[in-house]
């Protein structure tokens, strides 16, 4: 399989990340075939891996819940999250309530 180059370090070792291209060397993404086109929402963990709708994840810290007096624990996994612009760029239900997180709390599982 012949992959173009990075466009941003030009390294020759990129690869196929669903329907992204990757550089392993300067962890740029972008479309393949596409140079004109906007740079996808790309969300990171707090470990720097690259999250996609319906990853499961897990939080690296206690979070109060806004509003309550409810704290969900360090280690609680979350599965199915949604990814989203702004603040708190993770969507997801935790114990079927509807929650945003931001993504420097949680660690891909």
């Amino acid at each position: 399989m012949n992959l173009p180059a990075c466009p941003q370090c030009q390294s020759e070792y990129t690869y196929h990340d669903g329907v992204q291209l990757v550089c392993p060397e300067c962890a740029h993404e972008w479309q393949e075939g596409d140079s004109t086109a906007e740079e996808s929402l790309v969300i990171k963990d707090a470990n720097g891996t690259a999250l996609a709708d319906g990853d499961t994840v897990v939080l690296i810290k206690d979070l109060k819940v806004k509003g309550s007096s409810q704290v969900i624990k360090q280690g609680t996994k979350v599965k199915g999250i949604r990814l989203q612009e702004g603040d708190h760029d993770i969507a997801c239900k935790i114990d079927g309530s509807s929650m945003n997180l931001k993504s420097e709390f949680v660690k891909k599982a």
